[in-house]
């Protein structure tokens, strides 16, 4: 069974990414802080990680960037990491903090499945811009 976790406060987000994602073969968690994420891994060991831009005081950016630095140290397993952007401008924030993909709301469930089934094949997703890193 294919884990994700997701870091969002927006109960919308959840369900979006949820009905898109959710089926026999893959199962999405939700926590609701940045600060919840690594704890989360750790205690779950999911296989994507899914983060909203904008959660509670640690947001989407931290998060990733707090994610890459335990796997740096090799405290954490690498495992693709993806952002949720609000805008195309966020796109410069995403690449600065190491995801491995990205997508720009609003969201739909084509992309997001795209984007899952990319990243856990070891790909990366980089909507509408490309990485220069």
């Amino acid at each position: 069974m294919t884990a994700v976790l997701l870091a969002t406060d927006s109960d919308a987000v959840f369900h979006e990414i949820d009905a898109a994602l959710a089926s026999s073969e893959t199962e999405v968690w939700r926590v609701r802080r940045g600060a919840d994420v690594l704890p989360t891994i750790q205690a779950k060991n999911p296989d994507l990680v899914l983060l909203d831009l904008q959660i509670g005081n640690m947001g989407g950016v931290a998060t990733c960037l707090a994610i890459r630095q335990e796997e740096g140290f090799d405290r954490l397993d690498e495992r693709p990491v993806a952002l949720l952007l609000d805008r195309s401008a966020d796109v410069f924030l995403a690449q600065e903090a190491g995801a491995d993909g990205w997508l720009v709301k609003p969201l739909d469930a084509l992309r997001l499945k795209r984007l899952a089934a990319q990243l856990l094949a070891g790909e990366s997703v980089f909507e509408g811009v490309s990485s220069t890193s």
